[in-house]
């Protein structure tokens, strides 16, 4: 049953991470609702996690949360660099919440490898077409990264 749980929440942040994607592409914008979801829905599936293999929670969330702050504290900088959007660092605290501890560094490196490739897609685009713009709306990189990192475990815990 637990897993069961896990598994609809994860296709549900899937689902907000496609959303908060469309919506960067379309106003380059993400909302802080969406970013509150998506944080505030990773504490039922930690229960979930929890429950189904005898872990203990409050530890397990402590050292997420920990982990959380930190990649807020990366992606602040980046921010503060004017490499990024306030959404897209508060988008990618909210979805580090959601992977494991171990995972965290490849989350990281999914998001900067995707979020280089649209760069390099959009520079490539927007050449052709006499566009100057130089705004990338890397709420897709992260939405991607997540993605790719998730489906993993989606896979796993269907196949249950």
């Amino acid at each position: 049953m637990w897993e069961l749980i896990r598994l609809v929440l994860l296709i549900a942040l899937l689902a907000l991470l496609v959303i908060a994607a469309v919506g960067d592409v379309r106003r380059y914008r993400i909302s802080n609702r969406l970013c509150l979801v998506v944080a505030g829905l990773a504490l039922p599936y930690w229960i979930a996690t929890s429950l189904a293999g005898g872990a203990d929670l409050l530890p397990l969330l402590v050292y997420q949360i920990g982990v959380a702050a930190l990649v807020f504290a990366g992606f602040a900088a980046l921010f503060a660099l004017g490499a990024m959007g306030g959404g897209d660092v508060k988008l990618a605290a909210a979805l580090a919440l959601w992977v494991p501890a171990a995972q965290t560094l490849e989350l990281v490196f999914l998001i900067a490898l995707f979020g280089g490739l649209e760069a390099l897609v959009l520079v490539v685009v927007r050449r052709l077409r006499g566009q100057s713009s130089r705004a990338v709306p890397y709420g897709v990189a992260i939405a991607l990264g997540g993605c790719a990192l998730l489906l993993e475990e989606i896979i796993k815990l269907s196949s249950v």
